[in-house]
């Protein structure tokens, strides 16, 4: 099974950012570090860990009109399926993963950033290992570099993204961490199941 190069650099962490005493400072810290962790492991991915399911009726991300759920995301020829519902115990493939937080990222940055108009329906997913990571990658560099331009005071303003009557009704730190979690919560299971990946081939 041949490794995938990384499609990207791996990205720094400004370590500075732990000593300073600011809100805005910690998230954007723990972003930084939590992504470097995860970026690590992306690197090191392959078509194989991608594409193997978990369990029966795992999401997967897959040719349009190949989809066996009846919801998908994604505006191009691969799509993402999507859970019957929230509480849905649908295994999910490395690959899902990948892509649920690229479009979770791409809809944020849209509604934070940018022009407030696409959703996450309008995102361009792959099923290929260098794309999909790629496309992630892409993500979430811009939504880190659009947070470190922001100054300390950014953190506590109330409606600064529009992406969920949540995000409209709270203080903008809290976007900001609600994503890390989704970086730490989703990438630990990325690598969870790539290391059980090998270990049974193995």
């Amino acid at each position: 099974m041949a490794e995938t190069p990384a499609p990207f650099s791996l990205p720094e962490v400004d370590w500075s950012l732990f000593e300073v005493p600011t809100a805005m400072a910690m998230v954007r810290s723990q972003l930084a570090f939590s992504w470097a962790v995860l970026a690590q492991r992306l690197a090191t991915l392959t078509q194989d860990d991608l594409d193997r399911e978990p369990g029966p009726d795992a999401l997967r991300v897959v040719r349009r009109g190949e989809q066996r759920s009846p919801r998908v995301v994604g505006a191009g020829e691969w799509v993402a399926e999507w859970p019957a519902g929230e509480d849905s115990p649908q295994p999910r493939t490395i690959g899902w993963l990948v892509a649920h937080l690229t479009e979770a990222y791409f809809e944020r940055w849209e509604w934070t950033f940018g022009e407030h108009r696409r959703r996450r329906d309008t995102v361009e997913l792959s099923g290929e290992v260098g794309p999909a990571v790629a496309g992630l990658v892409d993500q979430v560099t811009r939504w880190r570099a659009a947070v470190d331009s922001l100054d300390d005071d950014a953190v506590f303003t109330v409606g600064l993204s529009q992406a969920t009557e949540v995000d409209r009704a709270a203080p903008f730190g809290h976007l900001v961490l609600h994503l890390n979690r989704e970086l730490i919560h989703h990438g630990a299971e990325i690598m969870v199941l790539q290391d059980l990946h090998r270990a049974a081939s193995a």
